[in-house]
C-alpha cells in the first residue's frame, strides 16, 4: 500500500525521456546553474563510472581529469537541474563499476569504443 503511494508522487516527478547511456560511456552532462538571479547551462564532460538506484532515487557518477586531478559528480538522473545528457561516445566495459579508473593515470584510462553494429538485410531468393 506505501509502496504504491510512493510511486505515485515520484511519478509526477520522473522524467518522459531519460538519455540511454551505459557505464564506460563518455559523456556531456549539462546542468542549470543559478548564480543570484542568474542562470547559465555548464557542461560537464567525462566517463560514467558508475550508475545506482532505481526509479527517482537514479543517480550516475561521472569522472574526468582537470589540472591533473580527477573530479568526480554525482548526478541524479531525474533531477530538474540536468538540462540533457549527450552521449559522445560509448565505452566496452565489462564491470558495472569503473572505480578502478580512480588509481589509473593518463593512457592507462582509456577505454574501448563500443561500436553499434547494424543487422544486414537477409538476402532474399527470387
Amino acid at each position: 500500500m506505501s509502496s504504491q503511494i510512493l510511486e505515485a508522487v515520484e511519478a509526477k516527478h520522473l522524467k518522459k525521456e531519460v538519455p540511454s547511456f551505459m557505464v564506460g560511456g563518455t559523456v556531456d552532462v549539462h546542468c542549470r546553474i543559478r548564480e543570484g538571479d542568474k542562470e547559465r547551462i555548464q557542461v560537464f564532460t567525462g566517463v560514467v563510472i558508475a550508475r545506482k538506484g532505481r526509479g527517482i532515487n537514479e543517480k550516475f557518477t561521472v569522472r574526468r581529469i582537470v589540472a591533473n586531478e580527477g573530479v568526480e559528480r554525482i548526478f541524479p538522473v531525474h533531477s530538474p537541474n540536468i538540462v540533457k545528457v549527450v552521449v559522445k561516445r560509448g565505452g566496452r566495459v565489462r564491470r558495472a563499476k569503473l572505480y578502478y579508473l580512480r588509481d589509473r593515470v593518463g593512457k592507462a584510462t582509456r577505454l574501448r569504443e563500443r561500436r553499434l553494429t547494424t543487422a544486414k538485410p537477409a538476402a532474399t531468393a527470387d
